[in-house]
């Protein structure tokens, strides 16, 4: 017994840890109705103030009010007054990608101001870290442990005593279920959601003000590993009880502790399962909880009142305007292709080729997201799976690396249509949050392995070779060549499903999927093979990119990269095959020009938060903001075409006809 206890005891300040942010993201889900995945984000941010103030000699009460209650407000209404504001309740993709963008944006710009030094654990707030306050049996207690308890403990009481039967807590979860609605009753929801969303920031603050000593130095990954760790508590409570997110954030604690105490550290149940227990929980909890299931599902009456999305601007400009778009398109491909083939310095030349590859993997955006009306935050996975599995390939068994990039798009074809079988019954917000556990599992469980993702040094990986011609050289004209031909038979695939029945299947079950349900359509079927599809996509792009680096490791399919990914395709236009595209050049020239900056502004951190700024816009046009601007420039051509066009014979006879009967006789002299 004095064993389970000296295992499980230390378990809980940790269970407390991500209690604290469960508490938080429930805090946040409850009375916004957004699951902010950028609350790891703005954790981090709090957290990165409250170190840079203390290491100025800034005092610890300060510092911590400038970051609780100064910063982290503010940083909530903004995000409420400029952006979560304008989204529509029942809108859950421009939620999801908003969210996404914001979980993006803040750690790169924090790094832009502050640069990327090192920065090291900061001070506890009140008690002493080194100092043992208690002893529970023979375990000891210390002033770090005992301060995350204490605090968690106040929190629980707390926010359960807001959120509970309390008129201001009645008044929130209104605004939460339709805003609109709250309003014919004279409430100001505007005013109620913006006293939310500052709250639940504070509470951000504080957990990341909290969390930050229990690190030996402060990296934004850990605040995002923990929200995906806390989200498996939360959905203990099914996002909506803070009393439950506190048991079972520290009852995910004691598990996990027990399991590094009983487990050998030498072990695959220590090195594999460990990582691991925070991310099967959460999805287990997805597809086995009914009311997990069933979140974002429609609650608004005035929900009928949101217009439909604009359609592609390629399907209503005139014929005359898109046959000279078509053509002038055609000319400019051919210009740049032959620019790279001839007078394009190297450098330029290999991010070019990379933005061909990057495009390939964004088609499978397109197919999930753009055709099939689901936000999948594991791309970059799949991507690793057919790298991997096309390294390990070539690697090990000598097979020819383009042989080598189709069977791992096979094999990332199938671990998609593996991992949709889980998520046959969500859509929406736990379909993303599914995806991201998937992708967070194969960070820490999957990919560090050997057998995966090869040493820690990384796999070297072969370019092809065709015949004679070896494309193993210091140019990467010759593989820019294939990679095009590659991308071409791919956006032609992805048309062909568009335009297949399978593609209407998509179109109807993303507009209703009771209707389409009831005319004969099933959609497990329709689920599994667009995720096959995109998953096969990706792999076959992830294959490529590893062959064209000639070297690949775990870092570089991690699930931050899926993110980028998911925010870079919404900012120019994610229902189209060109959207992915320019999103692929775009990213990759983006970056080329930016490398030109000195110091850490010459960073890819630059293009990342220009792109998510550009998803932000995700609710106002979802379409793509490069789609839009299409659209504002293609309008303004059309009229200029219109106002330089002569008037018809026919409209010229009509309207000589109309003058003559107003004005009877006007001929007549």
């Amino acid at each position: 017994m004095s064993t389970f206890l000296s295992y499980a005891l230390p378990g809980i300040p940790f269970g407390c840890t991500y209690a604290i942010v469960a508490m938080g993201l429930v805090l946040t889900y409850r009375t916004t109705g957004v699951f902010n995945f950028g609350f790891g984000a703005q954790a981090f941010v709090s957290a990165y103030l409250y170190t840079v103030l203390t290491e100025n000699g800034v005092p610890v009460g300060l510092a911590c009010v400038l970051s609780v209650l100064v910063l982290a407000p503010v940083l909530g209404g903004v995000l409420d007054r400029f952006l979560f504001r304008r989204i529509a309740p029942t809108n859950t993709t421009a939620k999801v990608v908003s969210a996404v963008a914001v979980s993006v944006a803040l750690p790169e710009l924090v790094n832009l101001v502050f640069g990327s030094a090192t920065r090291f654990a900061p001070p506890t707030l009140f008690l002493d870290p080194g100092r043992v306050y208690l002893h529970v049996g023979a375990t000891p207690v210390n002033g770090l442990e005992l301060e995350t308890v204490l605090v968690s403990a106040g929190v629980v009481v707390v926010l359960s005593a807001l959120l509970g039967a309390s008129r201001l807590g009645l008044t929130i979860r209104a605004a939460v279920e339709s805003p609109r609605l709250l309003e014919l009753e004279g409430i100001r929801a505007d005013r109620v959601l913006l006293a939310a969303w500052m709250g639940s920031s504070v509470m951000a603050g504080l957990a990341g003000v909290l969390l930050a000593p229990q690190y030996p130095t402060l990296q934004s990954n850990d605040y995002a590993v923990l929200l995906v760790a806390a989200l498996a508590a939360a959905a203990l409570g099914n996002l909506a009880d803070i009393p439950l997110a506190l048991v079972g954030g520290i009852v995910l604690g004691v598990v996990e502790g027990l399991a590094a105490g009983y487990f050998s550290p030498t072990s695959v149940w220590h090195t594999g399962l460990l990582p691991a227990i925070p991310f099967l929980l959460l999805a287990l909890l997805l597809v086995g909880r009914r009311k997990m299931r069933a979140l974002e599902e429609n609650e608004d009456p005035l929900a009928g009142c949101d217009p439909p999305p604009p359609p592609s601007i390629t399907l209503t400009r005139s014929h005359e305007l898109d046959r000279v778009i078509k053509v002038g398109g055609r000319i400019l491909a051919v210009a740049a292709v032959l620019s790279v083939l001839t007078w394009v310095p190297g450098d330029w030349g290999f991010a070019l080729t990379a933005g061909l590859v990057y495009s390939i993997i964004f088609l499978s955006i397109t197919l999930i997201t753009g055709l099939g009306g689901e936000v999948s935050l594991c791309q970059a996975t799949f991507a690793g799976v057919g790298a991997f599995a096309a390294a390990q390939l070539a690697v090990h068994q000598g097979l020819p690396i383009l042989l080598g990039a189709v069977v791992g798009a096979v094999v990332a074809a199938g671990v998609g249509a593996i991992g949709a079988l889980p998520a046959l019954r969500l859509r929406g917000l736990p379909l993303a949050l599914l995806t991201l556990a998937l992708a967070l599992l194969a960070d820490n469980a999957v990919f560090p392995y050997s057998w995966a993702g090869g040493p820690p040094v990384g796999l070297v990986v072969p370019r092809p070779v065709i015949g004679s011609l070896n494309l193993a050289t210091t140019s990467t004209k010759g593989f820019f060549v294939l990679v095009l031909v590659v991308l071409v038979l791919c956006a032609a695939g992805v048309k062909l499903v568009q335009r297949s029945t399978v593609g209407l299947y998509l179109e109807a079950l993303r507009a209703s999927p009771v209707g389409a349900e009831s005319l004969g359509i099933n959609p497990s079927v329709a689920k599994v093979l667009v995720f096959a599809l995109s998953a096969g996509l990706a792999g076959l792009g992830g294959a490529l990119y590893a062959s064209l680096q000639q070297t690949v490791t775990p870092a570089d399919f991690n699930y931050e990269l899926s993110l980028v990914f998911v925010v870079v395709v919404v900012t120019t236009g994610v229902r189209t095959i060109e959207g992915a595209i320019q999103a692929g050049i775009g990213f990759t020239v983006l970056q080329q020009l930016l490398s030109y900056l000195p110091g850490r502004w010459g960073s890819g951190g630059i293009a990342i938060v220009l792109f998510a700024f550009g998803a932000l816009t995700y609710a106002a046009h979802p379409e793509g903001v490069v789609e839009y601007e299409k659209r504002v420039w293609t309008e303004r051509a059309e009229r200029l075409l219109r106002r330089d066009q002569p008037p018809h014979d026919g409209l010229v006879i009509a309207t000589s006809t109309v003058g003559a009967l107003e004005h009877p006789g006007a001929d007549d002299g």
